[in-house]
């Protein structure tokens, strides 16, 4: 994506007793999203594995205990990895793990990036463009989420059937910019983002695990954070539909069925959102952290066997 930064540049000497300026210069920045350096990183990660992983996993806060599954893994720092962004949020360790789960080679993240953290969109979704290139053909996509829905307990699983993608409503998206048609069209529908065919199978593998009462399906969306939202916030949200809601998710979703990347997506119900003006209630970070270890066994199982299955798919 093309950008510059202006410079104001201060001229040594003075000029009739007064500093003297040049004009402001335009600088041309290096385009941070090429194909080419996308494709560095993917060589990067590459040349230091044995494995050709075809599934890819985001672990979001709270489950990076998922990347525990992986067998005899290869791990790669954010920070060792060129052109990678680095995590900075509590809950997210910062690496990336290849290996077998399942007997099925994966790659994890085990964390993600926000916006909040300072990084534009693009960035938060750039490991999936990464994935493409090294060969992911399904992402399995994970949050902490907020239950928005009154029929929703904290420790639930939320599939996402869709999403409302607030952000994009302002053109704040990650795919602005210039396109590559190396990674997909200018433009693409949405309205299967999320794959039938995977989300009902993840109901039937609920179904075998007896998480029935626990697995549930809704609609998704993403604020900016890092506050939690307001009751009026919350109040709006409800009026549109929306199920769960948390900072993170969308960019790298809309980005992976760009590439023609299968998507299947999934929030644990961390927290049940407060809005109501007179609850003392308060949403904070270390109980979605807490509520994601408790729920770790199930999700670990549930994980497992959708790898498997998604690699019968292939």
């Amino acid at each position: 994506m093309n950008g510059s930064v202006v410079t104001l540049d201060a001229v040594n000497g003075r000029i009739n007793g007064k500093t003297a300026f040049k004009k402001p210069s335009v600088v041309e920045s290096e385009d941070p999203i090429s194909f080419e350096n996308v494709n560095i990183s993917a060589k990067y990660i590459l040349d230091r594995t044995d494995h050709r992983p075809t599934i890819g996993i985001i672990c979001g806060s709270g489950l990076g205990g998922l990347a525990e599954l992986v067998e005899s893994p290869d791990i790669f720092s954010y920070s060792d990895i060129p052109n990678f962004p680095v995590s900075t949020c509590p809950g997210h360790v910062g690496r990336l793990l290849v290996g077998k789960l399942g007997g099925i080679s994966v790659i994890v993240m085990q964390g993600r990036f926000h916006s909040y953290e300072g990084y534009p969109l693009w960035k938060t979704a750039l490991p999936v463009r990464v994935m493409k290139l090294v060969g992911i053909n399904f992402l399995i996509a994970t949050n902490a989420g907020g239950g928005l829905n009154k029929t929703f307990k904290v420790g639930d699983i939320m599939i996402l059937k869709d999403h409302i993608n607030l952000p994009g409503f302002s053109c704040q998206h990650p795919l602005r910019g210039p396109n590559d048609d190396r990674f997909g069209t200018r433009f693409f529908p949405v309205n299967d983002i999320y794959a039938k065919e995977l989300r009902e199978l993840a109901k039937q593998l609920a179904s075998s695990l007896k998480l029935t009462e626990v697995v549930k399906e809704g609609i998704y969306t993403m604020v900016g954070g890092p506050n939690y939202e307001t009751v009026a916030e919350l109040k709006l949200l409800s009026l549109l539909g929306v199920d769960s809601v948390g900072m993170s998710t969308i960019p790298e979703t809309l980005v992976a069925h760009h590439c023609g990347i299968k998507v299947f997506a999934c929030s644990l119900i961390t927290n049940l959102c407060v809005d109501d003006y007179e609850t003392s209630l308060k949403p904070n970070h270390e109980e979605v952290v807490e509520v994601g270890k408790q729920r770790a066994e199930d999700l670990k199982d549930f994980v497992t066997l959708m790898v498997q299955k998604m690699a019968a798919m292939e």
